[in-house]
């Protein structure tokens, strides 16, 4: 089972957008997918309630004290969404199961600044350091037309981590998720765009560990 793991510390970061749509590419590819959400709130489990039944599934892991390996089926996938403010033993125990690590930023002053002390912390964890987990970046809501978006760039720039794309600040994410559903099950006249953005992530998500 290849696991992927959506984290960053800070609230509102578009972790669980993130998540659902990457469980949804994947599911739509026929791979079985596993949805494991540790986060409180449990979003990305309300998201999966209302999915439609025709579409392709994606297995719930229901309580946050469950392990991947405690399941009796084997999904090829493991996608993982993780709450805000997750860090120390929570943030190493969660990259356990991760082989590959997503960490969404968003172009604002806040964001930035949270995800900088983040990544040093997350480069620092004992699995990265011995690449048994691999971290990419992600830049969400951004409008590549404004000063934030330039800003953004030349922040992540910073890092010796590979940039996956720029997904746009688009209504279609919001609009899909109120019924169950990500930019993978909208018609490619609606949706061509934004499933194009995320073409270079799922790329890294399916090569091979070390890529």
């Amino acid at each position: 089972m290849r696991s992927i793991l959506v984290v960053n510390p800070k609230g509102g970061a578009g972790k669980t957008t993130v998540a659902t749509n990457l469980a949804g590419a994947l599911a739509g590819a026929q791979r079985e997918v596993l949805l494991w959400d540790l986060d409180r709130q449990q979003s990305a489990l309300t998201w999966l309630a209302m999915r439609p039944a025709h579409l392709p599934r994606i297995v719930r892991l229901d309580r946050r004290e469950d392990e991947p390996g405690r399941i009796q089926s084997k999904p090829h996938w493991l996608v993982i969404d993780s709450p805000a403010g997750l860090h120390g033993k929570s943030l190493s125990h969660a990259l356990k199961h991760a082989e590959k690590v997503l960490v969404p930023v968003q172009p604002s002053v806040f964001d930035m600044a949270a995800t900088s002390a983040f990544l040093q912390i997350l480069m620092e964890e004992k699995v990265v350091r011995r690449s048994k987990a691999f971290v990419g970046v992600l830049g969400v809501r951004v409008d590549p037309r404004t000063k934030a978006a330039a800003t953004l760039e030349a922040f992540l720039g910073q890092f010796d981590l590979p940039v996956l794309t720029y997904l746009r600040d688009s209504q279609l994410y919001a609009n899909a998720a109120f019924n169950g559903l990500t930019i993978f099950d909208l018609a490619p006249s609606l949706a061509a765009r934004e499933q194009e953005h995320w073409q270079p992530v799922l790329e890294w998500v399916r090569r091979d560990a070390g890529g």
